[in-house]
């Protein structure tokens, strides 16, 4: 299942009518030329027209929507037009990105002053109410505006992502979760659409695809995933048919949008009716591209998504769960660096991380479940677990969150995971992140975050930064150094 878009970038040269247009053409050739030289950048669509004028803008529009350009590019190749330009990025259905020429030339025949015009082109998109991106430092040559336009790409895959993007979930949001539950009216306000449904449509669904003919083969590519980790395969059929009853279930609901997370409510009903542990099911999901948030949580399953459109890469749900012990802290040292005990946590989760991240994956059960609902026998309705230390790699953590009032604000961190043996249970794995202790007092617990961060094992923070501007969230947090104090730090 695809469950991403494809960027197909435009690019719309535009020249101010008192300078040469050759200047804006000959340097926007130029930028093509150095991008064709980008590995993994699928050729631009390169628009015929320069724009100067109102007419020419609905031309370059015109050869964008046949073209199916989804992405725009406006080069700055000098001085450019102001209204026209701007006009270009209001019409585009998409996102924008303006970007501008460096000078290159005798500056007495062939200046462009495009270092100026992005001046006015931004006084511009600040009179229309456009936000569109723009590089942190949007001039360049050829090969810095190549390289600009490369970190577009990502940020524009995430962006047309979220503008048919819908949620889908299932159950309530839990009681002993209330964290989880925030405002969904600003999820509307950026395009994402939600679909909220009972548990029991669920149950319904996946008890009428009883006996269905695909089970066998999804039970054979889990039996091949998890190789000798399948430590419980007589619950792969239950899970292989939940499995295509969710795929069904969002091929039949996706309705007017082209993508879709999930959101579900997992547990403690969950595994007395529908006989497992949902985890392992998620997490083969969020390896299809398609990520699911536990514990009913809408934001954690969009803030999943974004960091999927992002990498190509699947994410996962984590509990920024508990610390690491001083004893383990001491033991290994050595993989430490400049770390300190509290710049370390361990991200937990019981069982969604997909195997591609794990050392030696198993099937298991929810052990703290298996205390509640099954204390004296052999695990029965708590299997379903995918279980693992995760494998050493860099780690961002994420979250976009609505205040209780509606208002959207997120934050950023990156850091590594390590190569620390976690000695527990569940998808799980010990987290370095600079400066992690102030981050988690004046950022995490001073702003209200819930316990989910969505998690990618990449470096991600400057395209998500980037998105976070363009989609108007007005705080984003980050891990600050030492000599960085947060607003809310005690000085003394």
């Amino acid at each position: 299942m695809n469950n991403l878009p494809t960027v197909k970038l435009g690019i719309v040269a535009v020249s101010r009518d008192c300078f040469p247009i050759k200047l804006s053409k000959d340097r926007r050739d130029a930028v093509v030329a150095a991008l064709s030289a980008k590995k993994g950048v699928t050729k631009p669509f390169v628009a015929d027209t320069i724009v100067e004028s109102e007419s020419d803008t609905l031309k370059a529009l015109a050869e964008l929507k046949k073209a199916e350009a989804n992405a725009l590019v406006v080069y700055l190749g000098n001085f450019g037009p102001e209204g026209p330009e701007t006009l270009l990025a209001q019409k585009f259905d998409g996102p924008v990105m303006f970007v501008a020429a460096a000078e290159d030339g005798s500056l007495m025949d062939s200046r462009g002053d495009a270092y100026c015009g992005m001046l006015n082109a931004s006084y511009n998109l600040g009179l229309r109410n456009l936000r569109t991106y723009i590089p942190e430092y949007p001039v360049g040559d050829a090969s810095e505006c190549a390289d600009m336009i490369c970190d577009f790409v990502p940020v524009a895959r995430a962006l047309i992502g979220l503008a048919s993007l819908k949620i889908i979930t299932f159950g309530p949001r839990p009681y002993d979760f209330l964290a989880c539950n925030a405002p969904i009216k600003p999820l509307y306000d950026i395009g994402v659409e939600i679909q909220e449904n009972s548990e029991l449509d669920l149950f319904a669904s996946y008890h009428a695809h009883k006996d269905d003919k695909r089970i066998d083969a999804v039970v054979a590519d889990m039996q091949k995933e998890l190789g000798v980790g399948n430590k419980h395969p007589g619950v792969l059929p239950r899970l292989a048919q939940f499995e295509v009853t969710l795929l069904d279930w969002i091929e039949k609901n996706a309705g007017a949008c082209n993508y879709v997370s999930l959101a579900s409510k997992c547990w403690p009903a969950f595994q007395t009716q529908f006989g497992f542990v949902p985890c392992y099911v998620n997490s083969r999901m969020a390896a299809k591209g398609i990520p699911v948030a536990c514990e009913t949580d809408i934001y954690g399953a969009l803030s999943e998504y974004i960091l999927t459109a992002v990498t190509e890469d699947a994410p996962t749900i984590l509990d920024i769960n508990n610390t690491v012990p001083k004893k383990m802290y001491e033991a290994n040292k050595s993989l430490l660096a400049n770390y300190k005990n509290c710049d370390l946590f361990m991200g937990f989760h019981c069982g969604n991380t997909p195997a591609c991240h794990l050392k030696a994956p198993e099937m298991r059960h929810q052990l703290i479940m298996k205390r509640a609902l099954e204390p004296d026998g052999e695990p029965d309705i708590t299997r379903g677990t995918l279980e693992g230390q995760f494998k050493p790699s860099d780690i961002t953590i994420f979250r976009l969150q609505a205040t209780a009032e509606g208002i959207l604000k997120s934050y950023i961190a990156q850091g590594e995971v390590k190569d620390i043996d976690p000695e527990s249970f569940g998808g799980i794995g010990v987290i370095a992140i600079p400066e992690m202790g102030r981050f988690y007092r004046h950022v995490l617990v001073e702003d209200c975050y819930p316990h989910h961060s969505a998690a990618t094992f990449h470096h991600v923070g400057k395209s998500l930064f980037s998105i976070m501007k363009v989609l108007g969230v007005g705080k984003v947090s980050y891990n600050q150094p030492a000599n960085l104090p947060y607003p809310s730090e005690n000085p003394f």
